[in-house]
């Protein structure tokens, strides 16, 4: 891989990395609160990337149009904040 084409997938790099962390809190340290928040930001991010970046820099988070792609992160971001927010810890 070039180092165009390693520029072209970081935003989705960081995107990945941000949900791995986030699944590792939830699911192996226990953490799953702060680790559904962390899922929950990484997908915001992604739909930030979506709509700030031209479709070339935004790599394989472009799956259809920009409005849809960043709509669809955006709701399950939030969903996904949301949970980790209104459940009460035990």
């Amino acid at each position: 891989m070039t180092a165009r084409g390693a520029a072209k997938e970081l935003p989705l790099i960081v995107v990945l990395g941000l949900l791995a962390f986030g699944l590792v809190l939830a699911a192996v340290l226990d953490r799953w609160r702060f680790g559904s928040f962390v899922m929950g930001l990484a997908l915001c991010f992604g739909a930030i990337f979506r709509l700030s970046l031209p479709a070339r820099q935004a790599g394989l988070l472009v799956v259809r149009s920009k409005v849809v792609d960043a709509a669809v992160m955006l709701a399950l971001g939030f969903g996904l904040v949301i949970l980790g927010n209104t459940i009460p810890a035990t």
